[in-house]
């Protein structure tokens, strides 16, 4: 077993970092005076992850869209009763979500946290997926996925990925669709287990009034060691330029809404962290009240309060994004062109970018005073290849030139996609 202090150079805090001999990494943050306990048990395996091969493959296996979500739902059953039932009876609240690029199985407690960490260990490790409870998850998530389908805001914003992405699998819903489900059995479902819930590509994550030897104590307990399978997952290669411009639909919505986005290069790793810190300092630029653009298109009524900014990015894709709702959503459009050529030719006043800038630092640092947002920012680090601590070093280090320059070479207007939800006359 490995073990080491990870230190935040510009602020102090620190986490324990555990390489354990069952291969799993493992990272703690004792926060002693706080009352709860936070932990996460998490894969590095999302919705992306459709074509993969391990060591013991000749060829790479390729897999129904959904099934990474698929297998979450199904990890909460097992032959003797249900996960939330014994989380029940511990007085903990259980979760897990599935994103783009990990799946993660969660626990929030006050006491009792030992024996919560027992069930978490326990059943994420112990897999039963039968053709009776395969065939009966199907139709629950046909119907989640028919629900999400009608969600305005959720089709929009996926109406501006397939606009963007010809080839990664990032454009499709998360849960997949009725179809690819279809094609999911539980001999797949082990497939897929087997691959990505090895312990060398998973990691846990606690944060809270704990113990790092008791911690580590029950990881010996539980853990099953298993030998890194030498896992690829490869992605299909995805051209620089979007598919179309454009896309417009309608639907019985009281408000148009709209997701405009700039597709850019991706990255990985500090550079994608730095970057990341650029492009939400452009997003505050462009999309905070208090900026001249902004201000104007709130006065003028062409946006209202739902109007923001977000950064979107993970393995093989990095995007920048504008939504809210808005009747003249090309206007929106125009006026975030003409302020970014503004802004590149002007360059960044550098009173605004110390304000957002500081904002955002103060943001991080109060961060550290959470459980919850300890115990993400652990894991969410190590998904991302980067130190708990790097963002607010990245952060601290980053100049108005830094923004302008991401802003010069990616915001191109070629590379823009304006996704609308209009209402139905």
């Amino acid at each position: 077993m490995e073990k080491e202090i990870i230190t935040g150079s510009r602020t102090g805090d620190s986490c324990i970092h555990v390489r354990h001999s069952s291969g799993l990494e493992i990272f703690i943050c004792e926060m002693k005076g706080f009352s709860s306990i936070e932990a996460l048990f998490g894969t590095k395996y999302g919705s992306v992850n459709t074509m993969f091969r391990t060591s013991a493959d000749k060829e790479y296996t390729t897999v129904p869209e959904g099934i990474a979500h698929f297998l979450e739902h199904k990890l909460f059953e097992n032959e003797d009763c249900g996960v939330f039932e014994l989380y029940a009876r511990t007085g903990a609240s259980g979760n897990a979500f599935t994103s783009f690029d990990k799946t993660c199985y969660l626990f929030s407690c006050s006491k009792n946290y030992e024996d919560n960490l027992r069930i978490l260990l326990d059943f994420v490790q112990k897999p039963y997926f039968t053709k009776e409870n395969v065939d009966k998850e199907m139709g629950i998530i046909g119907q989640e996925i028919k629900m999400t389908g009608d969600n305005p805001e959720w089709r929009v914003f996926f109406n501006m990925l397939s606009g963007m992405f010809r080839e990664h699998p990032v454009k499709t819903d998360i849960a997949g669709t009725v179809e690819s489900i279809a094609r999911i059995d539980a001999e797949l479902l082990y497939k897929c287990y087997n691959t990505f819930y090895n312990l060398n590509n998973m990691v846990l994550s606690i944060a809270g009034n704990i113990s790092a030897d008791k911690v580590l104590e029950i990881c010996d307990e539980c853990l099953r060691p298993c030998g890194d399978n030498g896992l690829e997952t490869v992605f299909p290669d995805e051209p620089a330029e979007i598919v179309r411009g454009e896309i417009r639909e309608k639907l019985p919505v009281g408000a148009s809404i709209f997701d405009l986005g700039y597709k850019c290069a991706p990255r990985s790793g500090r550079e994608m962290l730095r970057a990341a810190a650029a492009a939400s300092v452009i997003s505050s630029l462009l999309s905070d009240p208090a900026q001249p653009m902004c201000e104007r298109l709130l006065k003028e009524g062409i946006v209202n309060s739902t109007f923001g900014g977000e950064v979107f990015y993970g393995s093989g894709y990095f995007t920048l994004n504008f939504s809210g709702e808005s009747d003249r959503p090309e206007a929106v459009r125009e006026a975030i062109f003409a302020e970014i050529d503004r802004l590149v030719a002007e360059g960044i006043d550098e009173k605004d970018f110390q304000r957002i800038k500081k904002s955002s630092y103060g943001m991080l640092i109060r961060e550290l005073n959470n459980v919850e947002a300890v115990a993400n920012l652990m894991l969410n680090s190590y998904m991302e290849d980067v130190g708990p601590y790097d963002a607010i070093d990245m952060l601290s280090e980053l100049t108005a030139d830094d923004v302008a320059e991401l802003m010069r070479s990616e915001l191109r207007r070629d590379r823009c996609v304006l996704s609308v939800i209009e209402k139905e006359e």
